[in-house]
């Protein structure tokens, strides 16, 4: 059975983290007032090391990539948009919406990946973008890798026959729906308002509008075992709906998640994720004020295998 936690992950230091205009023209959670000088660069560092060392530290292999200073790619720290892996030896590269975040796709990570692990082929999907065709890895989609199932929701980053094929090609069953914030915009990553561990599923379901919709997502994932841990739009704005779970190389559940989504989490929405796995708060307010997305956007899971196993 496919497990849907790792125990390694990909993360990348920045070299020229910042506000990214081309990203903020559908990315609402981006804060332009934020935006800032060299120091912004160094904070952004700074909050990923410490990332890197509180997973560490519970027991997380995690390999660190170094971003390179030219040509800058302000959103470089948020790899898991732009390629995934697979337990079956696949790696899938996405097509981007914003023409600087296209350039965060270097072979040198991929080489870095086959160094330790066993890539067996690479799925390049970035043609997509000459037809104008979107779809931002898991940040557009969630997987249930133990059940198959692959949700997304509508965006302008996020084209439906483009998350069909990904669904077709990795043998999912896809699950496309609707959500906004609070001023009816189209919520621009799924992984945003939605999180799915392995017994629960932490979701924004007051931004899914239509009745019928919110109502099959929600029985979706009762029927494949999941608590619904339901979220306000005030704690998805805190990022409290992008979280990853993760295992540690010892079996134990972790749940990756910024300190500001842990402290607009109710108690009893603490307890209830605490009965499924220990909760790993990281600080990274430059990185979330800044650009516009937190811990899950910061880590793309390693589903190879590693290499001699």
């Amino acid at each position: 059975m496919n497990r849907q936690t790792s125990s390694h992950i990909l993360l990348v230091r920045p070299a020229a983290f910042n506000f990214n205009p081309e990203t903020a023209k559908n990315n609402s959670f981006q804060n332009p007032d934020a935006a800032g000088d060299s120091s912004t660069v160094t904070e952004a560092r700074k909050e990923l090391d410490g990332l890197a060392g509180r997973l560490t530290g519970a027991g997380v292999d995690v390999l660190v990539a170094d971003d390179t200073t030219v040509p800058a790619k302000p959103d470089a720290v948020f790899p898991n948009n732009w390629i995934s892996t697979h337990e079956d030896g696949r790696v899938i590269l996405y097509p981007m919406y914003a023409p600087n975040r296209r350039l965060e796709r270097r072979q040198e990570i991929v080489d870095l990946l086959k160094k330790s692990f066993d890539v067996k082929e690479v799925i390049d999907l970035s043609h997509f973008e000459a037809d104008g065709k979107f779809m931002e890895g898991t940040g557009s989609m969630i997987l249930d890798r133990t059940n198959r199932i692959a949700y997304a929701c509508a965006s302008p980053r996020t084209d439906e026959d483009v998350f069909n094929k990904v669904c077709e090609m990795l043998g999912y069953r896809p699950f496309y729906f609707h959500a906004y914030n609070e001023e009816g915009v189209a919520i621009y990553h799924t992984n945003v308002m939605m999180c799915v561990g392995d017994k629960f599923a932490v979701i924004c379901l007051e931004s899914i509008t239509d009745d019928k919709e919110r109502k099959s997502i929600i029985a979706l994932l009762k029927t494949t075992g999941h608590e619904v841990v339901d979220i306000t739009f005030k704690q998805m704005n805190h990022f409290a709906g992008n979280m990853l779970a993760l295992h540690t190389a010892t079996g134990e559940n972790i749940l990756a998640l910024s300190q500001s989504a842990y402290d607009c989490l109710t108690e009893n929405q603490r307890q209830t994720l605490s009965k499924y796995c220990q909760l790993i708060p990281a600080p990274v307010h430059t990185i979330e004020r800044n650009g516009g997305g937190s811990v899950r956007c910061m880590i793309a899971e390693i589903f190879l295998n590693a290499k001699g196993e």
